[in-house]
């Protein structure tokens, strides 16, 4: 009797040795950088609609914080590139936040987040021509990017640059 007992206690402490850090579906998969950075630009979106703009404001910046790390690990990614620009534009440098969209669109022409958001820097720095192109390439898209760029472009949606 004793025997089983420590033979169960042996098993059930490899079984707990075996599942510890993971998750529920055997693996542990850890956020990246860039996943947690989106997760603080959609808080800090979120802030910003309620007004709250300095807990806007340390989100974006802990968010280009990470996509800094990310783009160092992993350079010229699209997405990440579109991100860092709209961190860096948020937080009001247009010119470093500009370069990173068009570095981006270097890569991929097309992206559908930059072309939106690099026009709306445009609008926000009174180049409304260069916006009107970032539509035209969303054009065809057939997506919430380009009636939001449309938006802000014809004015009926105000961008906070």
């Amino acid at each position: 009797m004793k025997i089983i007992f420590i033979i169960l206690f042996i098993l059930a402490n490899i079984n707990n040795s075996f599942s510890a850090g993971s998750s529920s579906d055997g693996s542990s998969k850890q956020k990246t950088n860039y996943e947690k950075a989106v997760s603080l630009i959609n808080s800090a979106k979120n802030y910003e609609k309620k007004g709250k703009v300095k807990k806007a404001e340390k989100r974006y910046q802990k968010a280009q914080n990470l996509l800094i790390k990310a783009n160092e690990k992993k350079p010229n990614n699209p997405d990440t590139l579109n991100y860092l620009g709209f961190t860096t534009r948020k937080l009001g440098d247009f010119e470093q936040g500009e370069k990173y969209y068009l570095q981006g669109l270097d890569i991929n022409p097309v992206h559908v987040g930059i072309n939106e958001y690099l026009g709306e820097l445009y609008v926000a720095t009174n180049r409304i021509e260069l916006a009107k192109e970032r539509l035209k390439v969303l054009e065809n898209c057939n997506c919430k990017e380009y009636s939001d760029l449309e938006a802000v472009i014809t004015g009926t949606k105000k961008s906070k640059y």
